[in-house]
């Protein structure tokens, strides 16, 4: 089938994330035909640069605009649309639409969330004043639902040299053979100063890696520059791609993320992870990480629960960093119940089967 994914990026990199690894997983594992439309290229290109030529040749990635001349043409007429997060669809590419001799199923797909009202709501209808039949489609972590973004599962194993990305070797060979790495991926609003301050208190060896442009964003470095113990070592890395972040979050012992594509893909490495959920003005994102604590530590100790829960809300790592060894035991089964449970091939395997 004929797939067009509309993309607007609002978040940086979350949303340009998650298009760009369903549109590789429709393509290269599932034979679909794929074209993305995105109103930021640039950052959409830069997520997907270092990824195997043979499966970026494979998607048509095309400029917002693109997709107003593209609709007036009945050969390429898609037969899904996928308005990823509820954008709407440009008005002059919805009109060609119109006069499709078949029509295209469109699916709204929504943020992923593990909040048990989704199963309600995953695969209704929608219905639209111009005919065309649209539903809900809510990626998620139960069964009812519509699976998890999993391609590429990372391999297991211990870091080998040869295998370090090439945009993260300068940074590699700063690394101390006796520290702990530590990756941090998070909005402005953490109390990351704090945080790490705390951090270099416990006397352990630490290696923070932050990500691009996070020490200027946080501003660890101005007018009141962050003063840490030797012990803690702060090194601020590249932008790098999609397929090297992951590998990152792999060869780390803890890592700190945001938004959603790096969320899932931190449960896949199978490290301890702070989820650093995006800050809504209603508070709504407090109910959607305690409804996926509900879940991710369904089968935890209650020791290790508050750690975790204090650990995801920003408690200090003193207050939770001795529980880590039994939190990385944790995650591992996580990992593992994770893959078990997305043995079908997950969202694009299911939204394949939705549509069918």
């Amino acid at each position: 089938m004929r797939w067009d994914i509309f993309c607007q990026i609002v978040d940086n990199y979350g949303d340009a994330g998650v298009c760009w690894r369903l549109a590789r997983s429709l393509s290269s594992i599932h034979g679909q035909e794929v074209r993305i439309f995105c109103d930021d290229l640039p950052t959409l290109n830069l997520l997907a640069s270092g990824v195997d030529r043979s499966i970026k040749d494979k998607i048509d990635l095309q400029p917002w605009e693109a997709s107003y001349a593209n609709a007036r043409h009945s050969i390429d007429m898609p037969d899904v649309v996928i308005e990823a997060f509820g954008c709407e669809l440009p008005e002059r590419y919805l009109a060609g639409l119109f006069i499709a001799p078949i029509k295209p199923l469109i699916i709204n797909l929504e943020y992923l969330s593990a909040e048990p009202w989704v199963i309600e709501f995953h695969g209704k209808a929608s219905p639209q004043s111009h005919g065309i039949p649209k539903y809900f489609f809510f990626p998620g972590f139960q069964d009812e639902v519509g699976g998890l973004l999993l391609d590429p599962i990372p391999a297991e194993g211990h870091l080998v040299t040869n295998k370090i990305p090439n945009d993260l070797k300068e940074t590699w060979l700063k690394l101390r053979p006796d520290a702990k790495r530590i990756s941090v991926f998070c909005y402005p609003g953490a109390p990351l100063k704090k945080w790490l301050e705390d951090l270099g208190k416990l006397g352990e060896n630490i290696d923070v890696l932050l990500a691009h442009g996070h020490a200027e964003q946080l501003n660890l470095y101005g007018e009141q520059p962050i003063s840490l113990p030797k012990n803690l070592q702060l090194l601020s890395m590249p932008f790098v791609s999609q397929d090297d972040y992951d590998w990152l979050l792999s060869q780390c012992d803890f890592n700190i993320v945001r938004g959603e594509d790096s969320f899932v893909r931190a449960q896949l490495a199978g490290k301890p992870f702070i989820w650093h959920i995006y800050p809504q003005e209603d508070r709504v994102h407090e109910m959607k990480l305690a409804a996926f604590l509900d879940l991710y530590l369904e089968d935890a100790s209650q020791e290790l629960r508050l750690a975790t829960i204090a650990a995801m809300t920003w408690a200090m790592p003193s207050k939770w960093f001795n529980s880590l060894g039994a939190w990385n035991t944790h995650a591992k089964y996580w990992h593992t119940r994770l893959l078990e449970k997305q043995a079908d091939g997950g969202l694009p395997a299911r939204l394949i089967r939705f549509v069918a």
